[in-house]
């Protein structure tokens, strides 16, 4: 079983100085790490290595973060904690509509990368709660294995993803207001952030996304999981 102390971290940065300062800091808080320069070579690294979380840089020469996390967001399951001098609002929904897990901005405290990692990773653990598998239409979710079906196939979900459905599956038909989603799931943006991960998922699950039959909006007071 994954334990943080185990976890094998995978950290992309074209900064030399803070590659080195993060593979120290990382290792010797009990985490394995692995650096990459660019996006080029880590690829090389992920095909040989797997990886239990991407510590990303979102501004890198040639492809950046963000073209990175959605390059990879259809054959990974990989969380990614993204770093980033930029600290709008609109940068870090950006992060999350293209699959990332989580943002930090820089400058930023070792400490708290450190506690963001064990917090995505405890996330991806997340399971003594929820039901067995939850029925909706065509998909199908197993929340003690955390995997998404549609028709059979696999659908990636990112660990913010999987932790939103898992907490809701945990009580059909129960309505969770996005603080309480928020706190539960550890979701790092406030409530606008469930609402840009309840977006993606209607993705994945439902048939009219933008006519929500299984995960729905009760105006005032959250969302909804209305299962088979």
């Amino acid at each position: 079983m994954l334990t943080d102390s185990m976890a094998h971290i995978l950290v992309i940065d074209d900064d030399r100085r803070l590659r080195d300062l993060l593979q120290k800091y990382l290792r010797d808080n009990g985490f394995r790490t692995t650096t990459a320069a660019n996006t080029a070579v880590a690829r090389e690294k992920m095909r040989a290595l797997t990886f239990d979380l991407i510590v990303l840089d979102r501004m890198m020469p040639g492809e950046n973060g963000l073209e990175f996390a959605r390059s990879i967001g259809s054959v990974s399951n990989t969380p990614i904690l993204m770093l980033t001098a930029l600290s709008e609002t609109k940068a870090r929904i950006d992060g999350l509509e293209a699959g990332v897990d989580d943002y930090l901005s820089k400058p930023f405290e070792p400490r708290e990368l450190v506690l963001r990692i064990q917090t995505i990773l405890k996330r991806l653990k997340f399971t003594k709660n929820a039901v067995k598998r939850i029925r909706l239409g065509t998909a199908e979710y197993d929340p003690e294995r955390k995997i998404l079906t549609v028709n059979n196939e696999p659908i990636r979900l990112t660990s913010a993803e999987a932790s939103l459905l898992s907490v809701l599956s945990t009580e059909p038909r129960a309505i969770f207001s996005r603080k309480e989603l928020t706190f539960r799931c550890a979701i790092e943006g406030g409530e606008r952030a469930i609402d840009v991960q309840v977006t993606r998922l209607r993705r994945k699950i439902e048939p009219e996304p933008r006519l929500p039959q299984y995960l729905q909006t009760v105006r005032g007071r959250g969302y909804v999981l209305r299962p088979d």
